[in-house]
């Protein structure tokens, strides 16, 4: 199963962005998206931004994913 997660951009330098969720940071091509800013929320899958997400969308989107995880240990 594949899953895109949404992340808020830190930082920019060229089309690479420093995404973070929860703490943990990740480098991520950002050449599929025509402008990104940092403090936006953008959708993570296998190490390229594919979509920006406004605010709203990311935080209701991480809650569902916070729920349906509510009570695996994840590793």
């Amino acid at each position: 199963m594949c899953l895109a997660l949404p992340m808020k951009v830190i930082k920019i330098k060229d089309k690479e962005g420093t995404v973070e969720l929860g703490g943990l940071t990740r480098l991520v091509n950002l050449q599929l998206l025509e402008e990104v800013n940092i403090g936006d929320y953008v959708l993570v899958h296998a190490g390229f931004a594919i979509q920006r997400l406004d605010e709203g969308e990311a935080e209701k989107t991480l809650s569902f994913l916070k729920e349906i995880t509510k009570g695996y240990e994840i590793s």
